[in-house]
């Protein structure tokens, strides 16, 4: 529902902005506290003890203790891994869980008035996945449990990647994609330079996304504090909110042990010469150097964690040139600007009441400053394949900090509250006037409960609000550059497992958005999933989802010149919805010494209104920009598609470790509506309509602009005496689509019958746009449980290639990384 509010003196009317969200808080306030908390008998017992780490003694803090089938009565161990769990008398089955190890079962007759005790030790699974409880979005549920597709990158695979940058470690991971830094899953999007994300990004359960384009803050994230990650592949707007159209990314920060622990890495490399030796523009020695450190430590009862990185790249893309065809004033730019520098500072503490067990609180934070830049295209397709072109690379002098504090309370009678805050400052100056500032301020309240006395019943909701304003000349398209957005958003969802063998899930999710305190949007989205378990380790799912996007601030308003092409506003966007549908099979096997999980899913999504960065003549009098794209509303479209993961580890001799991913993802994506005009130009060739067939390279089959379809990942490594070898592949096939003005922008004439424009893409797209195959290597070799000292190769063979129009990829890099830990 999309409707414009008037406005008045005194600002909007309170009963035109807050009546749905008062009966929505009030539904899920009575859905919280319609039933009582049940109280203790008298006559209980206590089942006591200490959990500890079997492999190396330590106490595991926040080990959950819970009774089978009846999560009233559970509690978490506290910073000695020691807890107390009052239950009433009889025999009893206590589950006993900690992420990513095995989960334990002790049965004991509890005694009135009497102490059970027990000590209980937990090992790591020897296989990846099986049985890990996983964190994903609002719940700790099992892999097996799970109704979504589901991508699990757990530390080893972390850590043995020797990866500096997050999305080193994303772009390995079966059915996504990060092209250009924007995160796509399943051909959900094209490309966007990286706005209007249609994947969620969350880092302890906060969004990482800029609140003016929704891009995200991939450098916020430090790659040397992460536990665990979680990729979602499936519209998961429901849990995770409006920029979860195709899916979502949960990055898991580690926690402290009780022993204190610093961990400092350095690494230093550089760039190869490009394949073809007149490609290369650099005078000064392409360098990548750079270093992190973590410290990690419990004091009174407080974790500690705090870290640090700074980093230099003197990078591979260099400066423009001047053309005879092209005025260039502003992108003058020498090889030593255009080099990008980092230096960051986080932090992240949480305190344990000790006098009031399961109550926490804490303050996370993040401090950035970089001097980077943004490439947006190419010089030429040959000699200046790695410069940019004339007007088409901003400069960036960015600082960025966030303050999160929290309080969480885990009740021993089985419900959690939790509330989350956060303010974020990113202050970006730029060159060619697209400097901008925003300030983020978010809320999340999260509330959980299971009910025993009604089979286990799971209930997890909530309600978040965000309010973004902005200020930047760029967006001066509303009619002004300081621009506002608020979103407020109620979510509630149900689990219930019948029999242990059949889980449903059913949720909801209501959205306001309101834009400039003038235009007021509000959609009700639904999602419902089952997972059945056939037989043992086979596990099949079921789910159907819907999606919503409401568009950016940039999306909507950005207006900026890029040479003789620009980047065009269009305030009339409206957002895009999906509907998502997946059956998919995990089945857990054994083959001599391997163990893996091979995981088969089928999908469908259907997007209304779908939302394309597309190439136009949109200026009459090509004052501004001769041609350039624009964000536009095309019609219904389809993506249907399989994806297969292989995951799994052979232990080949007592001393020999295999570890292996492989990922492969089929798509057709289709437009349904290919004969619907959803815009007008003024295209010099005289047809001004747009439609998809029209406008299209290649409309034989419909198939959407900008995607791939065909991918496949693998990662394979060893673990032999402290040396681990690894390979890495990744194949991308040809993009069958593009805009056919991108076409007629390189074929455009002057007066003179001369070419308007020098920049060109159709050749390589033509001759050398057949599929993409890069592999990456790497070699390490560690002692003594404290140093590692490894070497990696990325683009190994040194292909040239481009994977988005314009955009060069990286040569060939060579880095050597050296960490100590103690």
């Amino acid at each position: 529902m999309r409707y414009y509010i008037p406005t008045y003196k005194q600002g909007l009317k309170p009963s035109e902005r807050s009546q749905t969200l008062l009966i929505v808080m009030a539904m899920f306030l009575l859905v919280v506290f319609i039933s009582p908390h049940t109280g203790m008998s008298q006559e209980n017992g206590y089942f006591k003890g200490q959990i500890l780490d079997k492999d190396t003694g330590e106490p595991l803090i926040g080990a959950n203790v819970k009774v089978f089938r009846n999560a009233s009565y559970g509690v978490a161990a506290d910073i000695n891994g020691r807890f107390n769990l009052e239950v009433p008398p009889g025999k009893h089955t206590f589950v006993v869980s900690y992420t990513g190890m095995k989960t334990d079962t002790i049965v004991a007759v509890i005694q009135p008035g009497q102490i059970t005790e027990h000590t209980i030790r937990l090992e790591m699974y020897m296989s990846e996945l099986s049985g890990v409880e996983i964190k994903v979005g609002r719940f700790d549920r099992q892999v097996e449990e799970l109704t979504v597709s589901l991508e699990v990158i757990v530390p080893d695979q972390i850590e043995n990647r020797n990866a500096t940058h997050i999305e080193e470690i994303l772009d390995y991971t079966p059915g996504l994609n990060i092209l250009d830094g924007e995160p796509q899953i399943r051909g959900g999007s094209g490309f966007t330079f990286g706005v209007g994300s249609k994947v969620g990004v969350f880092v302890d359960g906060m969004p990482v996304l800029s609140g003016d384009a929704n891009r995200p803050y991939w450098q916020l994230i430090p790659v040397e504090n992460i536990k665990q990650i979680e990729v979602i592949k499936g519209a998961s707007s429901v849990l995770s909110g409006s920029s979860a159209l195709s899916g979502a990314i949960y990055i898991r920060s580690a926690t402290p042990r009780l022993k204190p622990e610093t961990i400092i890495k350095a690494h230093s490399g550089f760039y190869s010469t490009p394949k073809f030796e007149n490609m290369k523009w650099w005078d000064n020695p392409p360098l990548i150097a750079g270093m992190n450190f973590l410290h990690t430590r419990i004091a009174n009862n407080t974790d500690i964690v705090v870290g640090g990185n700074m980093s230099y790249d003197h990078g591979f893309e260099g400066p423009p040139v001047t053309l005879p065809l092209v005025k260039d004033s502003i992108t003058n730019f020498t090889e030593p600007q255009m080099a990008e520098k980092q230096a960051g500072l986080n932090f992240n503490l949480r305190h344990r009441n000790q006098k009031y067990p399961g109550f926490n609180y804490g303050l996370n934070g993040n401090f950035l400053m970089e001097k980077t830049k943004m490439m947006i295209a190419w010089l030429d397709d040959t000699t200046g394949f790695y410069r940019a072109y004339p007007g088409a690379v901003t400069l960036q002098d960015n600082f960025i900090f966030y303050l999160d504090p929290f309080v969480n309370y885990y009740s021993k009678i089985g419900f959690k509250h939790s509330f989350k805050a956060r303010v974020m400052l990113n202050d970006n100056d730029m060159t060619n006037n697209q400097s901008n500032r925003n300030t983020i301020i978010f809320t999340d309240y999260n509330y959980q409960r299971e009910y025993p006395n009604l089979n286990n019943l799971k209930f997890v909701g909530g309600f978040s609000t965000q309010t973004t304003e902005s200020h930047a000349n760029m967006y001066n398209a509303s009619g002004t550059a300081d621009n506002s957005l608020f979103n407020f958003s109620g979510y509630a969802e149900f689990e219930h497992n019948l029999f242990k063998v059949l889980n449903l899930v059913a949720g909801f999710r209501f959205e306001y958005f309101t834009l400039n305190n003038k235009e007021i949007d509000t959609k009700t989205i639904f999602r419902a999933g089952a997972s059945l378990k056939l037989m043992q380790e086979t596990y099949l799912r079921m789910s159907l989802g819907q999606g919503y996007r409401y568009p950016t601030i940039a999306e909507r308003f950005i207006r900026i010149n890029l040479g003789t092409f620009g980047v065009f506003e269009n305030p009339d966007l409206v957002p895009e919805t999906s509907l998502n549908a997946e059956v998919g099979i995990r089945q857990g096997f054994k083959f001599m010494n391997y163990y893996g999980f091979l995981d088969v899913a089928v999908f469908q999504q259907d997007y209304d209104n779908t939302i394309e960065y597309l190439f136009g003549f949109w200026d009459s009098t090509y004052t501004f920009a001769i041609g350039g794209f624009k964000f536009l509303n095309t019609g219904k479209s389809r993506i249907i598609g399989t994806d297969i993961s292989l995951t799994g580890k052979a232990q080949l001799s007592p001393n020999l470790l295999l570890n292996t991913v492989v990922g492969y993802n089929y798509i057709v994506p289709r437009s349904l509506e290919p004969d619907y005009v959803f815009a007008y130009d003024y295209n010099p060739t005289g047809n001004n309509e747009f439609t998809f067939t029209n406008t299209s390279v290649n409309p034989d089959k419909d198939i959407l602009k900008y995607r791939f379809l065909h991918t496949l990942k693998a990662d394979i490594g060893l673990e032999f005496f402290g040396i681990s070898p690894g390979i890495s592949f990744k194949y991308f096939s040809r993009i069958e689509n593009l805009d056919k003005a991108i076409a007629d922008f390189e074929t455009a004439t002057n007066a003179a019958g001369g070419s308007i424009q020098p920049i060109k893409y159709m050749d390589y797209f033509n001759n050398h746009n057949n599929g993409n195959f890069v592999i990456d290597a790497r070699l390490s070799y560690s002692w003594k449980d404290k140093h590692k000292v490894s070497l990696v190769a990325k683009n190994i063979t040194n292909r040239w290639y481009s994977l988005r129009p314009l955009k060069a990829e990286p040569m060939r890099s060579i880095l050597v990384n050296y960490s100590i830990k103690f």
